[in-house]
């Protein structure tokens, strides 16, 4: 099974943690795992010059070129990303703005990604400093709802952790390896 991993966050620190921790989880299946730290691309932001439009493929040539074709192959996706002023970063949100090409082609030319012989899945973690901070997850989690069906990812679930601000203070939550733990089995269902 092929599997991207997506690290939305800008640092090193808790949203890292939560990542590596599950791709630790699905590497024990031997499964293909492409990680990408979204804060090492350089990608131009979209325009909205519409020169998608016709044809559903981005005119801009960076490296969401490499991005592409992954979110057409991989089979499941791992989401991990802090919460910047109740939504994800700049540098993620970026990367999600450029799926507009998606968007047309699956919407507007009626030509959907071809559904696989089961389901593709997402699995979205998020983290944040604030204690009671919801609806940063309830935001962050529309906008990657909306990325994820628009590439056709139509079955996702959340996990969230509040009031870890200081990179590594996740470590301190008992139940973080058991969460994790469940959240990938689920992931890696073939239902």
């Amino acid at each position: 099974m092929k599997i991207l991993a997506l690290l939305g966050s800008p640092r090193k620190g808790n949203s890292e943690i939560l990542l590596n921790k599950a791709i630790e989880h699905c590497q024990k299946e031997k499964h293909e795992i492409h990680l990408i730290k979204v804060y090492e691309l350089n990608i131009s932001d979209c325009t909205a010059c519409d020169g998608c439009k016709d044809t559903g493929k981005c005119i801009i040539s960076d490296d969401m070129d490499n991005v592409y074709p992954l979110l057409r192959q991989v089979h499941r996706i791992l989401i991990a990303s802090p919460i910047f002023f109740f939504g994800i970063p700049g540098q993620l949100k970026l990367l999600i703005d450029r799926c507009q090409c998606f968007w047309y082609e699956k919407y507007i030319l009626k030509k959907p990604i071809p559904e696989e012989e089961f389901k593709r899945k997402a699995l979205i973690m998020l983290v944040g400093g604030m204690k009671k901070g919801q609806i940063g997850i309830t935001c962050s989690e529309a906008t990657l709802k909306a990325f994820l069906r628009t590439i056709n990812v139509n079955e996702h679930s959340t996990i969230s952790y509040l009031g870890y601000d200081e990179p590594g203070s996740i470590l301190k939550n008992p139940d973080l390896n058991k969460d994790l733990e469940s959240a990938v089995v689920q992931l890696l269902k073939n239902d």
